[in-house]
């Protein structure tokens, strides 16, 4: 098995598709490295992940909107085509496994990442609860 994993942010909002009966939800990530070269010059170098999230949670769709800082799991697929012009390229694409929010544009400074897995029953929040959440008495601490 390969596996991927993926940081960074989308390039535009989601859409969300239905191919033979099932739902997939495609967005696109950009990773960017910065690093200096041989000059000591600041550069920059950006990946383009184009992401196929196959789920029934399409729920989730809302919230994959450009800006947002996302982690993405899931396995690799490389496809070559052939250009207008007649030369070779190729794309990186991923078929996701997990999603992972971790922030971006309009979140507000307390937000938590949440995790979204394609398998049955294994989607998860954040493991620290909101104050909300709490159903435990205050007083009852380990230590």
């Amino acid at each position: 098995m390969i596996k991927m994993q993926v940081i960074g942010n989308l390039g535009k909002d989601c859409v969300v598709n239905t191919v033979n009966g099932k739902n997939v939800i495609n967005f696109t990530v950009a990773h960017t490295e910065k690093y200096r070269d041989s000059q000591g010059n600041n550069q920059e170098k950006t990946t383009w992940v184009d992401c196929a999230y196959w789920t029934d949670r399409t729920a989730l769709s809302p919230y994959l909107t450009k800006g947002k800082q996302v982690f993405v799991e899931g396995a690799p697929e490389v496809r070559s085509f052939t250009r207008q012009d007649g030369t070779a390229g190729a794309s990186l694409s991923l078929r996701v496994r997990e999603v992972q929010l971790l922030g971006g544009r309009g979140d507000t400074a307390g937000s938590s990442p949440s995790t979204y897995s394609s398998q049955a029953g294994a989607s998860v929040g954040s493991s620290v609860p909101s104050p909300g959440e709490i159903t435990e008495p205050i007083d009852d601490l380990p230590f």
